[in-house]
Order: C-alpha cells, then sequence, then structure tokens
C-alpha cells in the first residue's frame, strides 16, 4: 500500500486537507486497493493503475453497491479513485483517460425546501414579540427576516447593508455572490420593519456603520439569526428545515406560484444562470401534485 501512503501525505502535506477528509479518502482507497489486489491477482501499483480498466473499476462499484452502498457513497468512492488517478497523473506522469471519463450515478436533484407563507408570517410575528428580548433586538430580527423572506437576501447580504439605506430605499442594491450585483425592490413591510428598527436601535447608524447590530454594538453575527431561527422553530413546531435560508427560498416560491416570470424570479435572486433558478418549479410543482391529490375526487 505504498501508493495509498503516498497519496495520503500528498493530501495532508501539499493540499492540507482536514484529517476528517483524508480519513475519508483514505478509507475509500484502502477497500479500492484491496480490491484491486484480490481481483487482480497482484499488487496494484501505480504502473498497474495506469493500465487498469473502466470494466475493473465498475466491478469494484458493484461489489460495494451489493453490499448495500447507496447512490451517494458510489459516488464518493469514484470521486475518490479519481482523484488518486489526478495525483498519479502529477506524481507519476501516469494518466488513464478510462478512468477520467468514468461517470457514477446521478444524484437526485435536492429540491429547496421552503417554509410555508403562515410559516414565514409566524417567524417574523414571533420574533417581533418575544417577552424574553429587549424591544429593539426584536425589532431588529423582525427586520431581517423580512429582508430574507420579503426580499430574497442571503442573510451576509441583509447584514451588510449600512446606515446609509436608512430611510429604507424602494430598491435596494445589493452585491452578491461573485460580486454580481442586483436591484431588488422592498416592499412597504420590509421597509417598515426596517425603519421600525432603526427608530429604537439605540447605537449611532452612520451612513458607512453596520445597519444590523449586536446587542453590544458591534456587527450582527448571522450565527445569532441562525440561532435565533431554530428557536423560532422550536416554538412554533416547524421542521428542521426551517431556516434562515429557507425564507429566501418561500421568497422564490411564493412568487412563482403567484404567477412571476421565472427570468425576473432569476434577477431577483441574483442567480448567474436560469438553471439554478429552475429547481424552484420543481418546489411549486410537488405543491400543485399535493393540492391536486387532495382536492381531486379520483385522487
Amino acid at each position: 500500500m505504498e501508493t495509498l501512503a503516498a497519496f495520503t501525505s500528498y493530501l495532508q502535506n501539499e493540499r492540507r486537507m482536514a484529517a476528517k477528509t483524508v480519513e475519508a479518502y483514505q478509507s475509500d482507497l484502502a477497500g479500492f486497493l484491496r480490491f484491486l489486489q484480490t481481483y487482480l491477482e497482484e499488487e496494484p501499483t501505480p504502473k498497474r493503475l495506469g493500465k487498469l480498466r473502466a470494466r475493473e473499476v465498475r466491478a469494484f462499484l458493484a461489489q460495494r453497491r451489493r453490499e448495500g452502498l447507496s447512490d451517494a457513497s458510489i459516488a464518493r468512492l469514484l470521486s475518490s479513485v479519481k482523484a488518486l488517478y489526478r495525483w498519479l497523473g502529477r506524481a507519476h506522469d501516469i494518466e488513464n483517460a478510462e478512468i477520467a471519463y468514468l461517470q457514477g450515478p446521478k444524484r437526485p436533484q435536492r429540491l429547496p425546501r421552503p417554509v410555508s407563507v403562515e410559516a414565514a408570517k409566524d417567524l417574523i410575528d414571533e420574533a417581533a414579540s418575544d417577552p424574553d428580548t429587549e424591544a429593539w433586538i426584536n425589532a431588529r430580527d423582525a427586520a431581517v427576516l423580512s429582508l430574507l423572506y420579503g426580499a430574497g437576501l442571503r442573510i451576509s447580504e441583509a447584514l451588510s447593508l449600512t446606515g446609509s439605506h436608512i430611510p429604507a430605499p424602494e430598491r435596494l442594491r445589493i452585491t452578491g455572490k461573485g460580486n454580481k450585483v442586483r436591484i431588488v425592490p422592498l416592499i412597504p413591510a420590509v421597509r417598515h420593519a426596517m425603519e421600525a428598527y432603526a427608530e429604537v436601535c439605540p447605537y449611532r447608524l452612520g451612513p458607512n456603520d453596520p445597519l444590523f447590530r449586536g446587542a453590544k454594538g458591534g456587527a450582527l453575527n448571522p450565527r445569532l439569526i441562525q440561532g435565533l431561527v431554530q428557536k423560532l422553530r422550536a416554538i412554533l413546531g416547524l421542521p428542521d428545515t426551517a431556516t434562515p435560508h429557507a425564507l429566501r427560498h418561500a421568497f422564490a416560491t411564493h412568487l412563482l406560484a403567484g404567477g412571476a416570470d421565472l427570468r425576473a424570479i432569476q434577477t431577483l435572486l441574483g442567480h448567474a444562470s436560469l438553471s439554478t433558478t429552475q429547481v424552484y418549479t420543481g418546489v411549486d410543482s410537488e405543491r400543485l401534485r399535493d393540492v391536486h391529490s387532495a382536492a381531486h375526487p379520483r385522487a
């Protein structure tokens, strides 16, 4: 297993991967190399690995599938094997096109899990009225959640706002992922929530100061919003999928259900590709199927 030891050393010392990641590669590839030693009846040296055929890798994956591995685990195994071959190319000048072009099982597309209209409203209302929290913090939390659901912002985008955004504008200029700039309209309810918070915030909100503050006046940490939603969903009996990002998903799916154009939603979310936005059509289709199954007399 000298090959595996050298590859592991490369991951640790050159790639500086996390210990858990290195362990995962080590486990996957140890099983792969043991299989080859039995299957080929010879040591899987770098030279022999260079001559390996795709069918031999498929035999290994088929054996693991018979042992009960899922598609996701099979895909991970193949990814580990391909990583080993990329290293062989760099370290030993060994190329193997058959292995490079092997395709693993397609993973089913995971649909976003938005919260319902009622749950979104309940989360914002509950954040605004927590009796154990100072009034200005309640107002702050309600304003942040309103931006996630009412404007489709990511947490990082909402927390990037400054005092210059008060009074709240009708249109918000947001710089999102990849420095992609978009213009997002703010509905009256969101503008009101932002201004209600600014009115009671005990800290100076200068044009260049963070708009949303922590209890001690520093910029609000996104983990506090994540913790807040975790607390609220326990109070409201919502599932674990009710996260801050689920409010952004809800913004998109509720617009789509209301007849909004997919291209417009793409622009509002700041997606670089329409295909990223199209996942929301799957969510809406699922909702329509549920409605049909519940309401149709022959369902």
